[in-house]
């Protein structure tokens, strides 16, 4: 990753510059060729993710606060809206790679055009002076962020189908060290505040989406934490066992997800002359047992928990486990772009009699069992802007944590991903909880 990553303590300036030049700097390597593809409906092509980030910011920002301010293009709206259905009709989602033009070329050149308008906007800018503007721009920055990762996703995605299998970054490999057998981190019941609380003056110290709030109050039974990710090995073990096969540890849903779409093993899995190899970011790798689990579904994830006696966390009870340990992690800043396993120097000489929480943060988004749904009190905000989380609560579950493609400085502890049972393309693992007898 040549440019930086943007830094929690920057200012709004700073930070837009940063985040806008490290979208374009995932785009290193790539040919016209890559920017188009869309090879499933859930992806969209580089290209649009360019194009749409830039719409954000001319659609929210320019034409709301800056007086005159002319479309770059009348129907750049129509093409790069996503689902803000108050912000205007949009373009089929499933028709994004039927694109051709605009070209790349001209997206950048759209790019270039609003941040050359947004630099004379916050030129000198205070966030004391319009603070309606600096609660747009954050949530912008964030917005693009979260599509930062989504590009990442989608090339893995679009490569992978590709029978080539073009390699995006280079990256040596070395096989990891055994992390060993799963510890249990035990937490006591009691009543907790879930949910975000702001602190500082800045808008970055005071932002978050609003499906993490309200801040409540919510009663945790005694539980106890896997202290680590679930590493490939471990699923291959229950792959082994026919967890593939087995009905009973799948929910009716999942098992008719494994039927119909005749899953046999983790997405981007594929066994070659008796050996597991996985397409990754990096390339096809032989599967490393000792590395974190990626690329699983709810369903996958919950079946697997079953095999082992074990369940997901709540949502909840991953929280007040985030709350006791340091917000670290290995995130798209390392430019590892692949989950990172247990790091030895954490595995202890045999003396710890405590196991401590590992892999929270970064690496893999972990499943939690809790429906993505409002928080008591919950209202969206005004406008079109309110379309950005409340509408798509229903039918999906709740992931905590980050992955090895999301920013360390978009992460936050109360932060609430969410995806569809069956969904696998995102960097998902798996994380136990279990109830203590």
């Amino acid at each position: 990753m040549h440019s930086p990553v943007p830094a929690i303590t920057d200012t709004l300036a700073e930070r837009y510059a940063a985040v806008r030049a490290f979208s374009e700097s995932l785009c290193e390597g790539l040919v016209t060729e890559d920017y188009v593809v869309q090879s499933m409906t859930d992806v969209s092509p580089t290209k649009w993710h360019l194009a749409h980030t830039t719409w954000f910011f001319e659609t929210f920002v320019l034409r709301e606060f800056v007086e005159g301010y002319k479309l770059f293009h009348p129907r750049y709206p129509f093409l790069f809206n996503s689902y803000y259905v108050q912000a205007g009709e949009r373009h089929c989602r499933a028709q994004r790679g039927y694109l051709s033009r605009p070209t790349v070329e001209e997206i950048f050149s759209f790019r270039r055009h609003v941040n050359e308008q947004m630099a004379a906007l916050l030129d000198g800018f205070e966030e004391t002076s319009i603070p309606r503007l600096a609660e747009v721009l954050e949530i912008g920055l964030n917005h693009e962020q979260q599509h930062q990762e989504l590009m990442l996703t989608d090339i893995k995605h679009v490569f992978s189908v590709n029978p080539l299998r073009p390699v995006y970054r280079e990256k040596t490999h070395t096989l990891a060290a055994d992390p060993g057998a799963m510890q249990w981190v035990p937490f006591e019941a009691g009543l907790h505040e879930i949910g975000f609380k702001p602190s500082g003056k800045t808008a970055h110290e005071r932002f978050n989406f609003d499906n993490e709030g309200p801040r409540h109050r919510a009663f945790v039974e005694a539980f106890e934490l896997g202290h680590r990710l679930v590493t490939c090995g471990e699923y291959l073990e229950f792959m082994e066992d026919g967890g593939y096969g087995r009905p009973e540890l799948w929910l009716s849903e999942g098992w008719t997800a494994v039927t119909e779409n005749e899953w046999s093993e983790p997405y981007y899995w594929e066994q070659c002359d008796g050996t597991w190899w996985h397409f990754t970011l990096l390339g096809m790798r032989p599967v490393d047992p000792h590395e974190p689990l990626t690329h699983i579904s709810y369903f996958e994830a919950d079946a697997f928990a079953r095999w082992v006696g074990a369940r997901l966390p709540s949502e909840f009870e991953w929280e007040v486990a985030a709350n006791s340990i340091p917000l670290e992690g290995h995130f798209v800043d390392a430019g590892r772009l692949h989950p990172a396993p247990v790091d030895p120097l954490n595995l202890g000489d045999g003396a710890q009699t405590e196991p401590r929480l590992l892999q929270l943060f970064g690496d893999a988004w972990q499943w939690t069992q809790s429906q993505y749904s409002p928080y008591p009190g919950y209202r969206p905000v005004s406008g079109a802007l309110g379309e950005y989380n409340g509408k798509w609560m229903s039918n999906q579950f709740v992931l905590r944590g980050g992955s090895c493609a999301t920013s360390r400085s978009h992460i936050r502890r109360t932060y609430r991903n969410f995806f569809h049972a069956a969904s696998s393309w995102q960097f998902t693992g798996i994380r136990l909880s279990r109830t203590p007898n």
